[in-house]
């Protein structure tokens, strides 16, 4: 049985909690502010603890460092409602061995602190960098979405190592900026950072923009010179659409990863070179494996962690936080958003993602000219800008949805969402079927691909059925 120190100044969160771990088969303990959980830990000291970043008093994440130091580095599980980078990087880097956002799922948190005890078990002492604080840029990347909570960590983790990181997602959803988070975050923050913008580049000329060619290596090449590779020497290369590297340049590039040693172009002799490599793509690694487009060993050598970055109308609840932000920089006489633009914001489908709301919001906020922005301001609609499909938007509205039951539950597993989701849609469905057919049952039952008798009753149980009743609405009915 381990000891498990909870420290939450919320009641029902501790409840939860206590209850789900004491089933498990833990003895805990709980606290509602650092200060108690200082004097908890010092009684009787925690085989993990669960801690709050906001509590009365001393906040959770200066408290982290003591609290390890009190319980001899028991694994820490940051918990959090106000999650953003620079929290995730602040906890990771305090030696947190978890980061988790409310709301959660208790089964979410029975893992982690399996996970927690079983590390701790193999392991009785880790070795961590010290906590520095985070760089100003820090709150550049925007998000309160599940999703981005994920990213957050995701970057937390891998900055201090230093794996190959491939980032991927559609074009506009802030690859290069996931890559300078993990570059500023790293042990290599104060070396170069390079963006290699790989089809930005001459495709003649790829090979000796990115290894550097020798003196003499081809007609015109008067002198020895650099590839963008060395320029990064101690630092990282960030390749963004690393897919249309050509494959006799993947070789080359298979090698600086397997040797750590670059070959200009033209030379016979390796020149060692110590850097980080990050990639992003908006391609289908996978099918240009197939395709033998892509080299199978290269794409594992640079995917050893991944973070997936979701497109903007898969977390429509950051949109507006996205656009203050952006507004603060470009007119902040602009703010705060008119209902009726927030509104249309929230409500087209940004194909082109964070990058096209950007445009789109400075394109306002100049025609605003220091004015309540409105939607005519916007740039005239694009395809990717038209208002998100009934299916985006029925999409958009089944996620807010579930989020709003999660937050309803206090972090306790929501319970029934598949019939009360049908207990609120179908009254609504119903009624429009029967509207459109006039009210005729068997034809009903066509469109909806039910039989009579389920549409008699499912009209009786939401209290339909003397709305449709007459005409021909029984004709065949069994």
């Amino acid at each position: 049985m381990s000891h498990i120190l909870v420290v939450d100044d919320e009641q029902a969160v501790c409840w939860a909690l206590e209850r789900a771990l004491g089933q498990e088969g833990h003895q805990v303990s709980v606290a509602s502010s650092a200060e108690e959980a200082f004097g908890r830990a010092t009684q009787k000291r925690p085989d993990a603890v669960l801690l709050d970043v906001r509590l009365p008093g001393i906040d959770g994440l200066t408290a982290l460092g003591r609290l390890r130091q009190l319980t001899h580095e028991a694994p820490v599980i940051v918990i959090t409602a106000f999650g953003n980078l620079d929290t995730a990087v602040r906890a990771v880097e305090g030696g947190a061995f978890d980061y988790l956002t409310k709301p959660f799922d208790l089964s979410q948190a029975l893992d982690a602190v399996g996970r927690a005890l079983q590390a701790a078990g193999e392991r009785k002492s880790r070795t961590e960098a010290p906590p520095r604080a985070a760089e100003p840029n820090a709150a550049d990347m925007i998000g309160n979405s599940p999703a981005m909570q994920l990213v957050f960590k995701r970057i937390a983790l891998v900055a201090p190592r230093d794996a190959c990181v491939l980032i991927t997602g559609e074009s506009g959803t802030g690859k290069e900026l996931v890559a300078r988070a993990i570059h500023r975050h790293g042990s290599r923050r104060d070396r170069p950072f390079i963006p290699v913008h790989i089809a930005a580049l001459n495709p003649n000329l790829v090979e000796s923009e990115l290894f550097g060619h020798a003196r003499g290596a081809y007609t015109g090449a008067t002198q020895s010179r650099p590839g963008l590779l060395s320029l990064a020497d101690g630092g990282t290369v960030f390749l963004d659409e690393v897919a249309d590297i050509p494959l006799p340049v993947q070789v080359k590039l298979l090698r600086v990863l397997e040797q750590n040693e670059i070959m200009p172009v033209g030379s016979n002799q390796p020149q060692p070179l110590n850097i980080r490599i990050l990639s992003a793509t908006h391609q289908d690694l996978g099918k240009l494996i197939n395709d033998g487009a892509f080299r199978h060993d290269l794409y594992f050598r640079l995917n050893v962690f991944q973070i997936h970055l979701p497109p903007l109308r898969e977390r429509p609840q950051d949109i507006l936080q996205l656009a203050e932000h952006f507004l603060k920089r470009f007119e902040p006489r602009s703010l705060p958003l008119t209902t009726a633009m927030a509104k249309h914001l929230t409500g087209l489908a940004w194909r082109g993602n964070v990058r096209e709301l950007r445009n789109a919001l400075e394109h306002a906020a100049i025609v605003a000219r220091g004015g309540a922005l409105l939607p005519e301001h916007l740039p005239p609609a694009s395809p990717s800008m038209q208002t998100a499909s009934p299916v985006d938007q029925l999409t958009t509205a089944v996620k807010g949805w579930v989020a709003d039951r999660i937050k309803q539950t206090g972090g306790q597993t929501p319970a029934n969402l598949y019939q009360d989701l049908l207990h609120g849609v179908e009254p609504p469905l119903l009624d429009e079927v029967m509207h459109r057919v006039q009210g005729n049952r068997w034809v009903a039952a066509q469109w909806l691909g039910l039989n009579r008798a389920t549409v008699r009753k499912k009209l009786g149980l939401y209290g339909l059925t003397d709305r449709y009743r007459g005409g021909d609405a029984d004709e065949g009915d069994d």
